[in-house]
């Protein structure tokens, strides 16, 4: 996965019922950090910078890749629309910019 970022949108995978996308989501990114090699990095927009919160059981992952080197990276605006700028439990805050930059230079994998 080395040649990729993850794009993360949601908090929850797929259509249907909240609890059980979240734990999808959970179970994606507990494979995603036994796999070699690791992605480039993470970019969460829209709610899926909630994952980034102690309200996500997915952030004890997330934050495993990034204590392995992922850089975990959560868009500015959208932290701030939903006011959890202070309640990031892993990653950063980052720029669409950003965001634009590992776009052109990697292949994106978009979850929602």
């Amino acid at each position: 996965m080395t040649k990729k970022v993850i794009l993360l949108t949601t908090d929850s995978l797929g259509q249907g019922d909240p609890a059980l996308g979240q734990t999808i989501l959970e179970n994606y990114f507990a494979l995603v950090k036994q796999q070699t090699p690791l992605p480039a990095a993470i970019f969460c927009m829209n709610r899926g910078v909630f994952t980034l919160t102690a309200a996500s059981l997915a952030s004890l992952h997330l934050k495993e890749l990034e204590q392995q080197g992922v850089p975990v990276l959560a868009c500015k605006t959208c932290a701030e629309y939903y006011h959890i700028e202070d309640k990031l439990e892993v990653g950063e805050i980052s720029t669409m910019k950003r965001f634009v930059e590992l776009s052109a230079d990697y292949e994106v994998i978009t979850l929602n």
